[in-house]
């Protein structure tokens, strides 16, 4: 007998849809396999055979050894992972006539099987109960750890399991499996702006404020520079605190990327908050922008709407760096492999600090420094040219006094900066509203800066000489136009004056000559 159930492979973010083809009958001749499985599966989906069947006699069922071919159609994609388990299991079992089979078109099956029939959780749910409503499916049959993730997805029946029996009594027609629901909307507005960390906490520091609160507001990134402990990882982590919420698409958008790698935690569902990610200077450029002989997103793409915080800039490795040149300008990346190529989303925002020297204390009012000035130079050349460029604010930070420390007056908080970043944020979508690719000042084209940074004279007059004093690239002048265009909004002004162009050119510290004086 032959029959099909339906499961999904994760390319990239998206999903296609898996036809498992079960066919079950004729005698097994001796010396020959009684079980063939083609359709390009790997290693683990190969395996399976012995989970099922080991599942399959610890709840009392058998497979009739009889000849069995499956097929995992299309032919040509590779079959990754575990988690074709339970269509496999339930195909053989329908094809065997020990369940019925009508309604296995209108399903989606997914889970990997323990050796007594419990359900292990997956990764993608989301994806795959996307495209599950997109093709048309009624229902979407998975482990319960991964339910209310894909239950964000409307007008799809999702029902979790936690063992096979369940799934058997289900397509039987008994037991009481009911659809997991979510109110998607009401579980994003629930979960939005809860915060452990405020700008509140930071004394001191007001001008470094203000440039992060240029930053959030125009989507621009930051680099920190100063001594140790002057407070550059304290401000970074506070600036998704005064980024605008995510829309209920940025969340999806985020949630899937985050669904794909496997970090969602059991029983999650909507990703409400912006990601900051903090990985360490040890790591590669692979786990950095994606990749691996069966591609998967890296931090870049787990930074997709959010933060990409990168502590001890220098100490990175001078490739991991380079590699990111390209996704920070085209705000996405893509991988290409002998076989598949995949696009990946990495809208992030880079906020990077460093210290000005080796022992740190290049910058410090106090403290003296041991480092000669090639050693200096050597240091700060670890970061090259073209990867500043695309930084818009080189901030130096120095070190807070013990009088800003101990003033018990109130600090501003992350809420009153918010509420200036968010207006700022709607002047800004009201102007990119006809283009769909723009969302704020820093994804801004030539062609919006000519349209939306024009000058007076007075500003054309200071803007020439800054660039001929600090020699700057053409990437850096679009860099100060934006972010004067930023300070502008922040102000309310339509047009960008002098006052504001001066303020964008001072966030320029590294393009500087003995800017560290």
């Amino acid at each position: 007998m032959l029959v099909k159930t339906y499961a999904s492979a994760v390319e990239g973010i998206d999903a296609q849809i898996i036809t498992v083809e079960v066919s079950a009958g004729g005698l097994v001749q001796q010396g020959k396999p009684g079980y063939s499985l083609v359709g390009l599966p790997d290693n683990a989906v190969r395996e399976g055979y012995w989970r099922i069947e080991t599942a399959l006699t610890s709840i009392g069922y058998r497979i009739p050894r009889v000849k069995i071919i499956i097929n995992m159609a299309p032919a040509d994609l590779k079959k990754e992972g575990s988690y074709y388990d339970l269509p496999l299991a339930i195909g053989v079992m329908a094809a065997n006539k020990q369940v019925p089979h009508e309604e296995l078109d209108k399903y989606i099956l997914m889970g990997e099987l323990s050796l007594d029939g419990t359900l292990r959780p997956i990764k993608g749910a989301l994806p795959i109960a996307i495209q599950a409503r997109q093709e048309g499916f009624k229902g979407f049959i998975l482990p319960k750890e991964n339910a209310r993730e894909a239950a964000i997805v409307n007008d799809l029946d999702v029902y979790g399991v936690t063992h096979l029996q369940e799934v058997i009594n289900f397509l039987n027609g008994e037991g009481d499996l009911k659809p997991t629901f979510v109110d998607t909307r009401e579980e994003f507005a629930h979960n939005r702006e809860i915060f452990s960390v405020d700008f509140s906490d930071v004394k001191g520091q007001e001008s470094i404020k203000r440039a992060m609160e240029i930053a959030a507001a125009g989507g621009h990134n930051i680099i920190l520079i100063g001594p140790p402990g002057a407070g550059k990882t304290m401000l970074a982590k506070r600036m998704p605190t005064i980024l605008p919420p995510l829309s209920l698409h940025e969340a999806l958008e985020t949630t899937k990327i985050h669904s794909v790698v496997g970090l969602l935690p059991s029983n999650a569902s909507l990703i409400s908050e912006r990601p900051f990610r903090n990985p360490h200077h040890t790591i590669s450029d692979v786990a950095l922008v994606g990749g691996g002989s069966f591609p998967r997103p890296g931090e870049i793409s787990l930074a997709h709407n959010g933060v990409l915080f990168l502590d001890e800039l220098p100490e990175f490795k001078r490739t991991v760096l380079e590699v990111m040149r390209q996704p920070m300008e085209a705000r996405k990346i893509t991988i290409s492999r002998s076989k598949c190529t995949v696009d990946y989303p990495a809208s992030f925002m880079l906020v990077s600090s460093m210290n000005p020297c080796p022992c740190g204390y290049y910058t410090h009012p106090e403290k003296d420094c041991v480092c000669s000035p090639p050693t200096v130079q050597k240091y700060l050349n670890k970061i090259s040219g073209p990867l500043l460029d695309r930084i818009d604010l080189h901030i130096e930070v120095k070190p807070v006094n013990f009088d800003e420390l101990s003033d018990q007056r109130p600090q501003e908080s992350s809420k009153e900066i918010l509420e200036r970043v968010v207006i700022a944020r709607e002047v800004q979508k009201q102007r990119y509203e006809e283009d769909s690719e723009i969302h704020c000042n820093a994804q801004m084209e030539s062609n919006h800066i000519r349209k939306h940074c024009e000058l007076d004279k007075a500003s054309r007059i200071l803007l020439k000489r800054a660039m001929e004093h600090y020699q700057l690239s053409a990437r850096a002048y679009d860099r100060i136009l934006k972010v004067a265009r930023t300070v502008a909004d922040l102000a309310h002004k339509e047009n960008i004056a002098a006052e504001h162009l001066a303020e964008a050119i001072q966030y320029r510290s590294l393009d500087k000559e003995n800017w560290v004086q």
